[in-house]
């Protein structure tokens, strides 16, 4: 795989559409997983994990190539390379929605949620930046900013951590950063550790502040009246946000506990397509709606998602991969904010140039003017990593 630094001819492109010349094509889409371990071992309410695997792509028009990735599988480089780049070769590299529409509709009988869906969106991802870079414009330029800066949350504190390791973290954000925001995970052992948990939120409000917005993130792991009790237990703590108190699959669980407790219960990471996030959002059962460009069908689709939340009166957050949702988080009116996630932010920092700066709790996508998302991939940084 070459060529992965996102560079070339940028305003190539630019020139064919002003002349009324054939629009550039996709000439080649690479990709490569690359697996990293993690600095601490990881956990949350329901699995545990010691390292984190990047499926990348490379779509290429003449000298120009876009990034695109999400985290998952490594099972995802197939699907990719087997199922989406034989059908997008020689397509127009400027119709992104039309590449993803073709590539939703090649996918029904090979299992569409999951990896197969991780696999569609960071070929669209890579495909939006390819786009922006044959145009020579940072990609919110492209799709329209709404606001100039997009707000994050800190977001790690693993139930695996010893209380030093996440004091650490949280004050690294909130006092280190200035990032007025953080989310620890909770519902420890499928909400076997009621105790632990509540210790937990304790000390994440005494290491924080009183002044700082803190989220909880218990990943399904709770019952329907359990998820209840603990945020009863936790309400003098002023924690704002209540993530999958219970699964995200069972809607009416989350409408009941989104009735029940105060903080602003949120789920929707795992939507891997707009009919998933629609279900949810017009269910009641959020106060916001998550979204993952990685996943639900990359940033086409994530767009889409922000619409459909503003059109029931909720706001979108993004899940994760911070990089990949800048820009489009900036061009998404009813955007509340953007993941900081530990795992996330290591490798992208790691793997790329260009990076976004949190400090104060808001980036600023595109203001450096780069084309596209503005990142180039730094292969001697990657390489010792890269697995396939």
């Amino acid at each position: 795989m070459t060529g992965l630094n996102g560079t070339g001819a940028h305003t190539a492109g630019a020139d064919k559409v002003r002349t009324g010349k054939p629009d550039p094509a996709i000439d080649r889409i690479d990709v490569a997983v690359y697996t990293v371990p993690t600095d601490a071992p990881e956990a949350d309410g329901t699995i545990a994990w010691t390292s984190t695997t990047m499926v990348l792509v490379q779509a290429v028009s003449g000298g120009t190539a876009g990034l695109g990735w999400t985290y998952g599988a490594p099972a995802t480089r197939e699907v990719v390379g087997g199922e989406l780049a034989p059908l997008l070769l020689g397509r127009s590299a400027l119709d992104v929605p039309a590449a993803n529409e073709a590539m939703h509709r090649s996918v029904r009988n090979a299992g569409a949620p999951g990896l197969v869906a991780g696999a569609v969106s960071a070929v669209d991802i890579a495909l939006w930046d390819l786009k922006a870079r044959l145009l020579g414009l940072p990609l919110v330029r492209l799709l329209g900013a709404a606001r100039e800066q997009v707000a994050v949350y800190g977001s790690g504190g693993f139930t695996s951590y010893d209380d030093s390791m996440m004091d650490r973290q949280l004050r690294g954000w909130a006092d280190g950063q200035g990032i007025p925001r953080v989310k620890i995970k909770v519902g420890e052992s499928w909400g076997g550790c009621e105790r632990r948990d509540l210790d937990r939120i304790r000390r994440a409000r005494e290491a924080v502040g009183p002044d700082c917005e803190l989220y909880v993130d218990a990943n399904g792991g709770y019952t329907g009246k359990q998820a209840v009790r603990v945020a009863a237990a936790f309400a003098d703590q002023d924690v704002r946000w209540f993530e999958e108190p219970v699964s995200s699959d069972d809607l009416p669980g989350l409408r009941a506990v989104r009735e029940a407790v105060l903080p602003d219960v949120a789920a929707g990471e795992y939507g891997y397509d707009l009919p998933y996030l629609t279900r949810m959002a017009a269910a009641g059962a959020v106060d916001c709606l998550q979204a993952d460009a990685t996943r639900c069908g990359g940033i086409t689709v994530w767009l889409r998602a922000a619409a459909v939340a503003e059109g029931l009166g909720l706001q979108l957050s993004g899940h994760c991969a911070p990089h990949v949702h800048a820009h489009a988080a900036a061009a998404a009116p009813a955007f509340r904010h953007l993941e900081w996630f530990h795992d996330h932010v290591r490798i992208e920092n790691l793997f790329f140039d260009g990076t976004l700066d949190p400090r104060g709790g808001v980036l600023t996508p595109g203001a450096d003017g780069r084309p596209g998302h503005g990142l180039s991939l730094v292969e001697e940084r990657a390489v010792a990593y890269r697995v396939a």
